[in-house]
């Protein structure tokens, strides 16, 4: 496909949940049938078109700087943001990136963790008819922390099953739908100009969370399509035997 976008993949996180794969090595660089999760996360990237990509780095950044290097970027743009010098969780991990989104244009963002054949062009496309400031790919899963949307799947609130916290932000508060992220999202390049009152370091949930009663943040139901988590070694060895199934993801083009 041609170049229609920018993008940059979430790949700093220590990875503590899979040791100790990562004791040695950057959760980016973990492997799935000899293949790492950095360039499942890249070709699938590529294979929708966005070729223009920024990589975030902390955990055994040298090694990801130098993977990226020794496959030429798999023969795309790929830049680099440095987080070497601190973590800077979700959101201050977007801000530091800001510069590589010149171009005004909203971009997709992607957990180097995930596993999918999530259409991206589809998600990307739903959002730019949506007018929406940023579009969450959402599946309903159990997990430990839910996002909570509304009837027109307009972001509300937040929950954390296992504290029992709940975060609501809108007026009405019956009928909301507690949906699990999966990891990737699409987002306005305006989000850059509502950040700037925000610390180094802090999570892109609280800046949606502190936005959706002003702003539009929509769920993409994705149910219809496979995703894995591979956040830990159990999830890994499944992915090995679910790779010979779902073949469409290996090394995609």
């Amino acid at each position: 496909m041609e170049n229609k976008g920018k993008a940059m993949i979430f790949a700093a996180g220590l990875g503590t949940r899979l040791h100790p794969i990562t004791l040695t090595k950057p959760k980016a660089l973990a492997e799935i049938d000899g293949i790492t999760l950095l360039e499942y996360a890249i070709r699938n990237l590529k294979h929708y078109g966005f070729t223009q990509i920024i990589v975030n780095v902390h955990h055994f950044a040298d090694q990801v700087i130098e993977f990226l290097k020794a496959n030429n970027n798999f023969g795309i743009e790929i830049s680099i943001s440095d987080e070497r010098n601190k973590l800077l969780d979700t959101g201050g991990g977007l801000k530091n990136a800001s510069h590589f989104f010149d171009d005004n244009k909203p971009f997709l963002v992607y957990n180097v963790d995930v596993l999918t054949d999530l259409n991206l062009r589809k998600l990307y496309n739903n959002h730019i008819e949506s007018g929406a400031l940023a579009t969450l790919a959402v599946r309903n899963r159990k997990t430990s922390r839910y996002f909570l949307f509304d009837q027109n799947d307009s972001l509300c609130g937040w929950k954390n099953m296992a504290t029992n916290e709940i975060k609501i932000k809108c007026t009405s508060i019956s009928k909301l739908r507690p949906f699990a992220f999966s990891g990737i999202q699409v987002v306005n390049h305006d989000l850059f100009e509502m950040m700037t009152s925000y610390e180094e370091c802090f999570s892109i949930t609280d800046v949606y969370l502190n936005l959706c009663s002003s702003y539009k943040i929509k769920a993409f139901n994705h149910d219809i399509s496979f995703w894995m988590d591979l956040g830990t070694v159990e999830h890994m060895a499944q992915a090995d035997e679910l790779l010979s199934k779902y073949n469409f993801l290996l090394m995609r083009e």
